[in-house]
């Protein structure tokens, strides 16, 4: 048997010539002009043919990456005119369509009132989508499926550059089949930004920490930058893990490796906050009120309302705690609401004692049952979406570092089971100590996972393979036995969801193990069949679980939705709107429509109504809740005037700025939410002000003027119109 590559799965077979002898010949006369063929015999690659691998990559690497990526655009894209708007987002990616200044920053309403509660960068590749394909909910999705399959991509080249074109195209298709993953990208969600930002800043620190380049490095800290935009704080999570690998095993003095990651920090942190110092900078007259913030403050919105305020909090309920709305709300995804449930609604927000919650007694929205504890990643929820390699990755990262402990400190292997590594336990240390309102927020660990499961099954066969001692060759059955324990123990509560699952682990591994344990034993034409064999089982063993959970999404029924990222059973579909809810509720009452429904006849009534009989006022009508400041932007992008922001706490427009407007003609319709609370001990906020206001001192519209039934439960909310001689003593 030929000495076998020394990154990748063993070579049964070789030919009679060697690649080097093949490659170093010379030919005499004419023909030493003549192109050499690549290291094996290939012809050399021309450029236009990207299906055949490069030189330096197995002939069969290339084709079978394309076959990953392929699988990843299929499972990313299957569903997509169906994959649905994204609640309160989507309201962004409309208006961003209307408007530049909404666009540049990210602004919830047409006319840049007011900004969402955060960086509303993952929104942008969203907003240009929609301008040039028009604005549907496929337009917004499309530029998800556009970054997974290049996060597939880049997932191969930095695992390739690490352990080898095996272990790189592991990687890609683990990643791949990654639950959370596989429905993510298949939705308008804002952690998909965020995650191919992150591998593209890996892949720059891979090629900066080779050969000690400072351009890459800064590059990695333009990706990092960039990943702040898109989910703020979130995104330096990373930044331990690349700092740590590249003090480490940079070959470069210590005072070059101090410099060049002072350098790379302060374009890191120069991208990242851009957006932030964009809004200090810009007069307050100019830029939207920062949501999330008390004070109009983009710092205060981002580390204080989206950063340090988490940690502490938990527990199920939006903004507004125990007065948050369980049923649903009115037009919600299951039906119109009736009357007595926006009356109730109402009722319970003004009898209600709890005080209106502050940025600094909020709780953040959660999905689940389960409560704020440090095992939470553990826990069912969270398990068959992203836990499936949890015992092969931590095997793989254990193993690896034993195996690496005594190279010299420039090990490039080493290097990286640290910078995978330390991206694992950061990011699992940190999603163990916030709540998690979303399941894509565990989607954080699934590059790490899926390169450390890849490198340890691939390092682990290898070892397998050469090991002279009975210990070692034990490695691989037992992290088979441990990871196909692990896997049935997940498939177990769902036992209705492919039943053949646990069963074909079963055997698989009754198949795997003995035949790994006697591949030693075996010699001749037995060699090749019982590895196949074996390597087939072990993968089945292993992988079949989370491939078929991935699978699942091309089933509407287990794809998740644009609210949740969840395959398989027990989630969101993508027409079920958001989870329990279409009325979050929000201080003071306040309450936010997170229903992806269509306007209904009666509601696009009420809108012909205003547009005939508002002039030339630049706000159709102002709204503090309720479908018309979040489904009548979506679905017609008017100048609607939001109040309160999501949460209803936001100041930003006060009585004294609604008047002016009234007064100058610029708004003339009011729209009120019957559940915002007006009375109780509680100090009245600004928008229960407004509100106060607009009863005594406009005119309310008769409902027959607009509706076909004066009770028509789709309008919940009295409308009222506004004239310049209301706001006179």
């Amino acid at each position: 048997m030929a000495a076998k590559p020394p990154f990748s799965l063993p070579v049964f077979s070789t030919s009679r010539t060697s690649p080097a002898s093949t490659a170093a010949r010379t030919l005499p006369g004419p023909a030493r002009h003549t192109p050499l063929r690549a290291a094996g015999g290939r012809r050399p690659r021309r450029r236009h043919e990207f299906w055949r691998s490069p030189e330096d990559q197995p002939s069969w690497a290339r084709p079978a990456l394309l076959g990953v990526a392929a699988l990843a655009g299929l499972l990313y894209a299957w569903n997509i005119t169906g994959s649905g708007l994204a609640p309160y987002y989507s309201v962004a990616a409309r208006s961003m369509t209307e408007s530049w200044k909404a666009f540049l920053f990210t602004a919830y309403d047409p006319t840049a009132t007011i900004t969402l509660d955060k960086i509303g960068g993952f929104l942008w590749p969203q907003a240009l989508s929609a301008r040039v394909l028009g604005f549907h909910a496929w337009a917004l999705t499309l530029p998800q499926c556009v970054e997974g399959v290049v996060s597939v991509l880049v997932m191969y080249r930095v695992v390739r550059r690490w352990q080898g074109a095996t272990a790189g195209l592991l990687a890609a298709g683990l990643l791949t089949l990654t639950p959370v993953t596989a429905s993510m990208f298949g939705h308008a969600i804002p952690d998909a930004a965020l995650f191919m930002c992150l591998l593209l800043a890996v892949d720059r620190y891979q090629a900066a920490v080779g050969g000690a380049r400072l351009r890459s490095l800064v590059w990695a800290g333009v990706w990092v930058g960039l990943a702040f935009q898109a989910k703020m704080m979130q995104g330096w999570l990373i930044v331990p893990a690349l700092a740590v690998g590249y003090f480490i095993t940079a070959p470069v003095t210590l005072r070059t490796r101090i410099g060049h990651l002072l350098t790379s920090g302060v374009v890191l942190f120069a991208v990242s906050f851009s957006w932030v110092l964009l809004m200090t900078f810009t007069p307050k007259d100019v830029h939207p009120y920062a949501d999330g913030s008390t004070n109009n403050s983009a710092w205060s919105m981002v580390f204080e309302y989206n950063g340090f305020s988490r940690p502490a909090e938990s527990g199920p309920g939006g903004p507004g705690g125990p007065a948050a709305r369980t049923g649903p709300g009115p037009g919600t995804a299951h039906g119109p609401a009736t009357k007595s449930d926006t009356e109730g609604a109402a009722e319970g927000a003004t009898k209600s004692t709890t005080p209106p919650p502050t940025p600094h007694t909020r709780k953040m929205v959660s999905l689940g049952s389960e409560k704020n504890t440090w095992y939470k990643l553990l826990t069912s929820r969270f398990t068959s979406q992203i836990g499936w390699l949890y015992p092969l990755a931590v095997l793989g990262l254990v193993h690896g570092l034993v195996l690496r402990g005594r190279r010299p400190r420039t090990d490039r292997l080493r290097g990286g089971y640290l910078l995978w590594g330390a991206w694992l336990l950061t990011t699992a240390v940190v999603l163990s100590v916030v709540d998690i309102p979303h399941t894509a927020y565990v989607a954080g660990l699934a590059p790490a996972l899926a390169a450390l499961a890849a490198a340890g099954a691939v390092t682990l066969w290898r070892v397998h393979r050469t090991a002279a001692n009975r210990p070692a060759r034990l490695l691989l059955p037992l992290a088979l036995l441990a990871e196909a324990a692990w896997a049935s123990f997940i498939a177990s509560g769902h036992p209705d969801f492919v039943p053949w699952l646990i069963p074909l682990i079963a055997v698989a591994t009754l198949v795997a193990v003995p035949g790994l344990l006697s591949y030693g034993r075996a010699t001749g034409r037995r060699l090749r069949p019982l590895a196949v064999t074996s390597l087939t089982a072990t993968c089945l063993a292993m992988f079949a679980a989370p491939a078929a959970w991935s699978l699942s999404v091309l089933d509407p029924q287990y794809a998740g939705s644009s609210f949740e990222a969840h395959a398989g059973p027990g989630g969101q579909s993508a027409g079920g709107g958001a989870p329990g809810s279409a009325v979050y509720g929000g201080a003071g009452g306040a309450s936010y429509d997170m229903s992806q429904a269509p306007l209904t006849a009666g509601q696009k009534r009420l809108l012909d109504y205003v547009r005939r009989h508002n002039g030339d006022a630049t706000y159709t009508l102002a709204a503090d809740g309720g479908w018309a400041r979040s489904r009548a932007i979506t679905h017609t992008g008017l100048p609607i005037l939001p109040l309160g922001g999501f949460a209803g706490m936001a100041t930003s427009v006060t009585l004294a700025e609604y008047r002016h407007l009234v007064a100058s003609g610029q708004l003339r319709f009011a729209l009120l939410n019957p559940s915002v609370a007006t009375g109780g001990k509680a100090p009245a906020s600004e928008t229960a002000k407004i509100n106060a206001w607009v009863r005594s001192a406009c005119t309310k519209i008769d409902p027959k003027a607009y509706a076909a039934s004066p009770t028509d439960p789709s309008l919940p909310e009295p409308l009222y119109r506004c004239s310049p001689a209301s706001t006179t003593p």
